[in-house]
């Protein structure tokens, strides 16, 4: 465990290396793909000082560049909504940052304080754009923004690392593992007897003595003729999943979820309660676990089940928002918070990829209101939407899930 946990601590030192030198702005041009990065940390001479195997090395150093490119990622997506809401921008001033954020060479030279050189066809849009602004203060207000919210990377961590093909081998029912002793790999025995042929990544538990190895599976992606139908689907709390023809899937979720917000608002009083007596967590950790399981269980059973009996081509569904801070009932903001929508939106892209099947994003302001048949706004009670224009009445999530279909076809909405 010892030789391994000298391995992790090396791979987080040069992660951090590689967040405080590449993770700030004068780094841009140096991330993308990555090899100008890598060509640096080589003459760096960090790993002959750290006298640190290679196929460790540049793994670690991959790992953090990727890190540095989602935490970009964040930064943008951030400033993105900030200019959204921001009522003292005017809309070109808004369109110019928007491009700045999505044209990467842009962003870089703007940071920099360098000209804006891109391609010629793109070079000339830049140029429409800046001239309806006043380049100047779009520009520091661009880098105040980014200098408000990026965040440099660090990390304290020695708990894993990555580990390439070339660097492990199977034998005697276990893996033998590279170490930082040259030529010697020290055995550890499996629990399994499946062999990868892949990138690992070796998880350490010292308290425990064990690892964890956590492989990429790669999955093959089928197509089947009879899949193709167009179905608009409706994403509730009690009933996970309601069609455009009013069939339901996942009816029970909302009782599962309710028990598992129950719980866990139960534990945190006990907690708050004992916390000065140091209460331990293993009991806690291992029932949270089991209720998630449980969910996530059910969660993917009614998802096949939904695929198996609709035999979709395409799927419509609503864009959710994030969650919203605040509110007068606690209770019910706890439960949303572990609303497992995030995981089902994860679950039900995975199987369309998997099955080959479209998946479609529609807007859903004010979707659950409008009549699907003639578009009109109607009225809700107990779970029933009827119309008063039409004379239409459905159930409500039956009704949201027509208008989904509708909007996703690019139709409008559907008239007699």
């Amino acid at each position: 465990m010892q030789k391994l946990l000298n391995v992790a601590e090396d791979y987080k030192k040069v992660k951090n290396y590689v967040y405080k030198r590449f993770g700030g702005i004068a780094g841009l041009s140096k991330i993308y793909p990555g090899y100008t990065a890598q060509n640096e940390m080589t003459k760096s001479g960090l790993r002959a000082e750290l006298d640190m195997p290679s196929v460790y090395f540049y793994l670690a150093v991959f790992d953090a560049l990727g890190d540095i490119k989602s935490q970009w990622t964040r930064t943008k997506s951030k400033l993105l909504k900030l200019i959204g809401v921001n009522q003292n921008l005017t809309e070109e001033e808004k369109h110019y940052l928007r491009f700045l954020l999505k044209v990467s060479n842009a962003f870089e030279a703007v940071l920099n304080e360098k000209p804006v050189k891109l391609a010629k066809e793109i070079q000339v849009k830049y140029d429409e754009l800046l001239a309806q602004v006043d380049p100047m203060k779009m520009h520091r207000y661009l880098c105040r923004q980014v200098r408000k919210y990026h965040v440099k990377l660090h990390t304290d961590l020695a708990t894993g690392f990555s580990v390439a093909e070339r660097a492990y081998r199977y034998a005697d029912s276990g893996i033998y593992i590279s170490t930082k002793e040259k030529r010697k790999r020290i055995f550890i025995s499996l629990t399994d007897h499946c062999q990868y042929q892949s990138q690992l990544y070796i998880k350490l538990y010292p308290e425990d003595r064990r690892i964890e190895i956590k492989v990429p599976v790669n999955v093959s992606v089928h197509k089947f003729a009879d899949y193709s139908e167009q179905v608009g689907v409706a994403v509730g709390f009690y009933t996970m999943l309601t069609t455009d023809k009013g069939h339901c899937y996942g009816e029970d979720l909302g009782k599962y979820q309710t028990e598992y917000a129950e719980w866990m608002r139960m534990q945190a009083r006990k907690y708050s309660r004992n916390k000065t007596s140091n209460p331990g967590r293993k009991k806690y950790n291992a029932q949270k676990a089991k209720f998630q399981e449980r969910l996530h269980s059910y969660i993917n059973q009614e998802m096949n089940r939904f695929l198996r009996i609709e035999k979709p081509g395409v799927i419509y569904i609503v864009k959710l928002p994030k969650p919203q801070a605040g509110g007068v009932n606690k209770k019910i903001n706890h439960s949303v918070a572990l609303w497992q929508r995030g995981y089902i939106r994860k679950r039900l892209s995975q199987k369309c990829k998997e099955l080959s099947v479209e998946l479609v994003e529609v807007i859903g302001k004010d979707i659950s209101n409008e009549c699907s048949r003639c578009g009109a706004v109607g009225t809700k009670a107990e779970g029933k939407f009827c119309c008063p224009e039409c004379g239409y009445c459905t159930e409500e999530k039956t009704n949201t899930a027509q208008n989904v279909k509708n909007r996703g076809q690019g139709e409008g909405v559907l008239h007699f």
